[in-house]
């Protein structure tokens, strides 16, 4: 089924407008469609069908010309693009140029940004953790940033709405600070994961290891098989886009469950170049849009409208749309709009062989790993920085020494012999901690220098501090001594680097919270200024956690379409 549907009402006016089709706007658009309401899609990537799309999804190895690899052309055409694993060759096309993203670096930032329809939903690694109280009630308690204008009872119900629809597989724990959720069954973990399990339990009480909790479906349920979604095949190319609609994204999910209802319009290669305010009815009317292809703008009108186009993208896009009312950028009372970014550090941890089980291996290519949840600066464990980090990794079992079987350094049958034996079992665990809300680390518009749409290029100055610098000294230490401890061999430690935008989790540019005068958006995700306006996307992070951000994205914008569509029931938007 085509899900490119232009212009299916005549006119330019609907009931709501969504800017982005990414995780965040497809939640918005189904519940607003489901809702009754009649919705325009912008996005400002191309079109890209599910299944038909995913056109290396189903490629075997040797079809791929570079092995996956990047070529030297590329590498020196798309020098940020190509500076991590993200953009290869089998994804390519699923990036925008580094010509047509131009942004700017103060200090160094990794700006990865989509240019198809469903945005990072296609290529996002699916981790699906629930934020805790202990999370909510952070910033509060230690005085960085603002307090929340939400704590985890407000949203929990919504957490579960999201999940029993996106299906999340995984174990529950009964820990305070990783909520269980609405699980589908987890996967199973190797041998050796089993075994270092129990000996890190046993050896750090307190301390649990557990398999990812993951957007893939161990098992379709109602929910989806009634979006045409089957299990997952384990065959982990999940960044290519599944055909099976094996894991969540806008297009295995949530765009066929709009289109049930056919009340959305979508409209790809749309840029969405300003919010449009009018000033007499002190509310938006609209968004301004340039066809990314023919150039050509056209404005569109709505009741509402659901800024989703990523934290960065939608953040630019309200410093873009100025006005009398707003000289600074849309809703930008509190002059916090671009500050207090964020982003996850990583890219740190160890790792080592397992001796033994040399019977056993596993099956298939598991879409998921491992992971230890936070555990410092939690109860009577204090630290000398604040918040905390968890751990993400996995065991396997490779065919090592691969250069051996090339055929100039070797031949005959102990040639054939090494060529099909398995190599031994490893074991990693890798950190990911938690990047603190600091006024100072920012993105900012620089208007003397555009892009190809006559847009001005985002410029950032954001780093990593000495709170996170500390974390991540206990995230090499420790990663070390769990994993030798549990009786893994040679171990060895890693460090990277880690640079904000790496993980691409960015998050907090137009932060919710209590005080107009020091946020951007209320505990509804509305503009506190104009409250017909809503952004639910990575933006809206008063604090980061250091869990895997995307579930929380969910859960926040089902909860502020419900709130918005009562909100035009009574009148008051």
């Amino acid at each position: 089924m085509s899900f490119l549907n232009i212009d299916a009402i005549k006119g330019n006016t609907y009931d709501a407008i969504v800017i982005g089709s990414g995780i965040s706007g497809g939640w918005a658009a189904k519940e607003l469609t489901e809702k009754g309401l009649k919705v325009l899609m912008l996005e400002r990537g191309k079109n890209l069908e599910h299944v038909t799309g995913y056109e290396n999804a189903m490629k075997d190895p040797w079809e791929s010309k570079y092995n996956g690899r990047l070529t030297i052309e590329q590498k020196e055409t798309h020098p940020k693009l190509a500076r991590d694993y993200p953009y290869n060759e089998m994804t390519e096309k699923y990036w925008f140029n580094d010509s047509d993203s131009l942004y700017k670096e103060e200090k160094r930032f990794d700006w990865y940004r989509p240019n198809i329809v469903g945005g990072k939903s296609i290529m996002w690694g699916r981790q699906s953790y629930r934020l805790s109280d202990i999370d909510f009630e952070a910033n509060s308690k230690d005085g960085h940033g603002v307090d929340w204008p939400i704590r985890y009872k407000d949203i929990a119900p919504w957490y579960s709405y999201v999940e029993k629809f996106a299906g999340i597989s995984g174990e529950k724990l009964g820990l305070a600070q990783l909520p269980d959720g609405e699980f589908l069954p987890p996967m199973d973990m190797f041998c050796v994961e089993k075994e270092v399990r129990k000996r890190l339990e046993k050896n750090y009480p307190g301390r649990n290891l557990t398999i990812g909790r993951v957007a893939n479906l161990s098992k379709a349920g109602a929910a989806q098989l009634g979006v045409g979604r089957s299990g997952c095949q384990f065959r982990n190319k999940c960044s290519l886009g599944c055909p099976y609609g094996a894991y969540f994204s806008t297009q295995s999910a949530t765009l066929p469950a709009c289109m049930k209802t056919g009340r959305l319009t979508l409209r790809p290669d749309s840029i969405a170049s300003e919010v449009i305010y009018d000033e007499n009815k002190k509310r938006a009317t609209g968004v301004r849009v340039i066809d990314s292809v023919t150039m050509q703008t056209t404005e569109y009108f709505a009741k509402i409208i659901f800024v989703c186009a990523s934290a960065l993208g939608s953040t630019a896009l309200m410093l873009h749309s100025t006005s009398n009312r707003f000289p600074n950028g849309f809703g930008n009372d509190s002059e916090q709009l671009g500050h207090n970014l964020m982003d996850h550090h990583f890219r740190i941890g160890a790792s080592g062989t397992w001796e033994g089980d040399e019977d056993k291996y596993f099956y298939g290519r598991r879409a998921n790993g491992l992971y230890i949840p936070r555990y410092r600066n939690i109860g009577s464990d204090k630290r000398d920085y604040v918040r905390g980090f968890g751990y993400q990794g996995g065991g396997g079992r490779g065919r090592g020494g691969w250069a051996a079987n090339v055929s100039e350094l070797s031949f005959g049958a102990d040639f054939k012999k090494h060529a099909t034996e398995i190599g031994p079992w490893s074991i990693g665990f890798g950190g990911f901690g938690e990047t603190l809300p600091y006024y100072e680390n920012k993105m900012y518009l620089d208007k003397n220098t555009k892009d190809k749409w006559g847009m001005p290029v985002v410029v950032f100055d954001a780093e990593l501090k000495e709170n996170e610098k500390k974390m991540r000294i206990d995230m090499l230490n420790d990663a070390k001594e769990m994993l030798e401890s549990s009786g893994v061999k040679n171990v060895t430690t890693y460090d990277r680097g880690s640079y904000l935008g790496m993980a691409i989790h960015e998050m907090g540019t137009a932060r919710m919270g209590r005080d107009p005068k020091t946020s951007v958006l209320n505990a509804h995700n509305q503009v506190h200024a104009c409250k017909n306006v809503f952004m639910t996307d990575g933006a809206c992070m008063t604090s980061a956690s250091c869990v895997n951000p995307s579930l929380t994205y969910m859960a926040l914008t089902a909860r502020a379409a419900d709130f918005a569509v009562n909100e035009l029931k009574k009148q008051n938007l």
